[in-house]
């Protein structure tokens, strides 16, 4: 059953404490269109980087690309996005909202949120009519005479595009992959859900190619793989599980496709799709463009088109799933703690350093330490307020550890250590926190 008293609660932090932002706020927003605060930029960006060392770094098998947001139109055209990028639409001639006819179900109705569409006495619905998703735009100096070109609604056709590049380039040999961390942007019929379905998204995709009668040894082994990512970023194992593709939602260019699902509040949903996409992409390139994408493998003889195996996650949608899963609220000596129990991977603010006072020198030794820890990792100061609730103040946005410069530091050089979770305390040396961090963050 939906939670949605959850979602508000981090939808309000989330604007509260600097994760996320309502897009021109001041003008009235912009449709499911987000701005990324300080801590939330911090937070994806972790996500993006446990990805890309997860994919590039720890691999010799996997290449780095950053194509372009804009492509030539007949990109889309060979892609099929031109003629088959659709979802069909109904229009409520009542209210004007607007619906996807297969998601009727799970809308509101907007005069009538406990309805669905259609089930109010005022519904007045259209019949279905397919939409592009596409946003499209224009590239030259005057419209009318302009070439129509389009946001790149998917970052993989920028991938395949460039396959043959990246394998000449790197002299890289098949099985290998491309890896890319971009935005696109579909003109949803209907988003929501806060930053889990937007018009304006960042995918994290790589498409690894493989000899066609190996695909399905190599797809299992993503799937393996991608689901053990998602478990090191610390989300909770019995709220993740798969789900496979039937017959009816399998698309057409796939052999295969499962799908990670976790449990949100508004339900089971996806976060990373694992798809078998045969030869079908550089196939079709391959007709439409006329350039020869086979590939040579000079031990066996053979040439052939590679099959492609696709691992494809929101950066948006692993950012919230980490929101959602690392949210808790306590009941501590009679008040309600809420805590953020990021991994200390992915946390925004490593360490918080705190003076007990504002006086006898206690605000100089901290800004000292806050001074050395910062040269090395995000960290935060705070001097305001009871240390308690600046303890609180820490735990709501996920960071790991505070570091409290008290008057026995003063004599004995050593500092209190409060962990997030557990909320206990020791001393350290104060010279020994970075070590102490990089050590506890498995940092080299």
């Amino acid at each position: 059953m939906a939670d949605q008293t959850l979602m508000d609660k981090l939808v309000s932090l989330a604007k509260r404490r600097g994760f996320v932002f309502q897009s021109s706020e001041v003008y009235g927003g912009l449709g499911s269109v987000w701005d990324y605060g300080p801590l939330g930029v911090e937070l994806k960006r972790n996500v993006k980087e446990s990805w890309w060392r997860a994919m590039v770094h720890a691999r010799e098998d996997i290449e780095g690309l950053d194509a372009a947001i804009l492509m030539h139109p007949k990109v889309w055209e060979a892609s099929g996005h031109v003629s088959g990028f659709t979802d069909p639409l109904v229009d409520c001639r009542t209210c004007k909202a607007r619906f996807r006819a297969d998601k009727m179900a799970e809308a509101r109705c907007p005069q009538k949120p406990s309805k669905a569409p259609g089930e109010h006495a005022a519904c007045d619905l259209t019949e279905p009519r397919l939409f592009n998703l596409m946003f499209k735009t224009f590239m030259g100096p005057v419209e009318e005479q302009a070439s129509v070109v389009y946001l790149r609604p998917e970052t993989a056709q920028g991938i395949y595009v460039n396959y043959l590049n990246v394998l000449n380039a790197t002299r890289q040999k098949i099985p290998f992959g491309i890896a890319q961390i971009g935005k696109a942007f579909r003109n949803e019929i209907t988003p929501g859900n806060f930053i889990f379905r937007t018009r304006e998204f960042e995918q994290m995709e790589m498409q690894f190619f493989v000899k066609p009668g190996t695909d399905e040894g190599w797809f299992e082994q993503w799937r393996e793989q991608r689901m053990a990512w998602h478990h090191a970023l610390g989300l909770s194992a019995d709220r993740l599980r798969w789900h496979e593709h039937g017959p009816g939602e399998l698309a057409h260019y796939a052999k295969a496709a499962y799908d990670i699902e976790y449990e949100f509040p508004f339900g089971w949903q996806e976060i990373e799709g694992v798809h078998n996409r045969t030869d079908f992409d550089l196939g079709r390139h391959q007709e439409h463009s006329g350039k020869k994408l086979e590939y040579f493998e000079q031990a066996s003889g053979d040439r052939y088109l590679p099959y492609v195996v696709e691992t494809s996650a929101g950066a948006d949608r692993v950012a919230l799933t980490v929101l959602v899963d690392a949210y808790r609220e306590e009941e501590v000596e009679g008040e309600v703690r809420v805590v953020l129990g990021f991994d200390p991977a992915i946390a925004p603010i490593k360490a918080a350093i705190l003076p007990l006072t504002k006086k006898d020198g206690l605000p100089e030794v901290a800004q000292g330490l806050y001074r050395d820890v910062r040269r090395r990792l995000p960290a935060f100061y705070d001097d305001g307020g009871a240390i308690g609730r600046r303890y609180r103040r820490q735990d709501e946005v996920g960071t790991p550890w505070c570091f409290t410069v008290d008057h026995d530091t003063l004599t004995d050089q050593t500092v209190t250590v409060r962990d997030r979770d557990t909320m206990a305390q020791e001393r350290i040396a104060i010279d020994q926190v970075p070590q102490w961090l990089i050590d506890r963050l498995g940092m080299a």
